[in-house]
């Protein structure tokens, strides 16, 4: 899949808070921006999200296929860090392979501590492990 820029469709306005144009990204577009999240720290879908649409001088990235190409990412032979990325809140996310679960297990391999016992697993002190996306 090529990255696809579109008209935000008027439904979806309010959504994103504005009109223009949206990105929608590749796997290989998200992978060069994953690959330089540090091991310890974590970025946001948002933050994926608002570097996808500064890149691409757009006004919005498009939730869905940025979770989807994530979700490419974490199928591949030799993913890419994409575990690096968390919800808002420093929520895991299920759509990733083995759910919340797998997910937590891979960003503890990185040194991250999850506090499994919250009802959506989470970062313990996530904005203290925020990467910048540069």
């Amino acid at each position: 899949m090529d990255n696809k820029i579109e008209t935000i469709p008027s439904t979806m306005e309010k959504f994103f808070g504005c009109s223009g144009k949206m990105i929608k990204p590749s796997a290989n577009t998200v992978s060069a921006i994953v690959k330089k999240i540090r091991k310890g720290r974590v970025v946001t879908l948002d933050q994926l999200r608002e570097r996808l649409a500064n890149d691409f001088n757009v006004q919005a990235a498009c939730p869905a296929s940025t979770t989807k190409a994530l979700q490419i990412l974490a199928k591949e032979d030799k993913p890419v860090c994409y575990w690096r990325v968390v919800k808002k809140n420093g929520e895991l996310i299920a759509k990733f392979p083995k759910g919340v679960e797998g997910h937590g297990a891979l960003l503890e391999s990185d040194g991250v501590e999850i506090d499994f016992n919250k009802k959506s697993p989470v970062v313990v002190e996530y904005k203290k492990r925020l990467d910048k996306l540069t």
